[in-house]
């Protein structure tokens, strides 16, 4: 069977690329204490946020030794993970946030 592609019309791709460059990002990471690996993770998602969201993202980090009802309550299993809450879908990225593109990728800032 063959399928046809349908060209999409410019003005959507336009106005997608307008409504990705003003939503607002809210994003929470989970550490377990400040270890090295919670740091890095912590200074990657700033960089990350800072060169690609600046001014339109809200970062919560949430250290699971002092709420770990939280880790329960969104079913984390890792840490350090970064849940991307809005704008849907929802998303997980697990690990230090070292692999930029695999974050941008996890954020919907580059294309799959």
């Amino acid at each position: 069977m063959r399928t046809r592609s349908r060209k999409v019309p410019t003005a959507t791709v336009k106005r997608a690329a307008r409504t990705a460059l003003t939503q607002r990002y809210v994003l929470r990471l989970y550490v377990t204490g400040m270890t090295t690996r919670a740091t890095r993770a912590i200074e990657n998602v700033r960089a990350i946020c800072e060169e690609h969201l600046a001014g339109r993202y809200d970062l919560e980090i949430i250290d699971l030794y002092l709420q770990p009802v939280l880790a329960k309550n969104e079913q984390i299993i890792a840490a350090p993970t970064l849940v991307k809450k809005l704008p849907l879908p929802l998303r997980r990225i697990i690990g230090d946030m070292s692999q930029r593109d695999r974050v941008l990728l996890g954020l919907d800032l580059i294309p799959s």
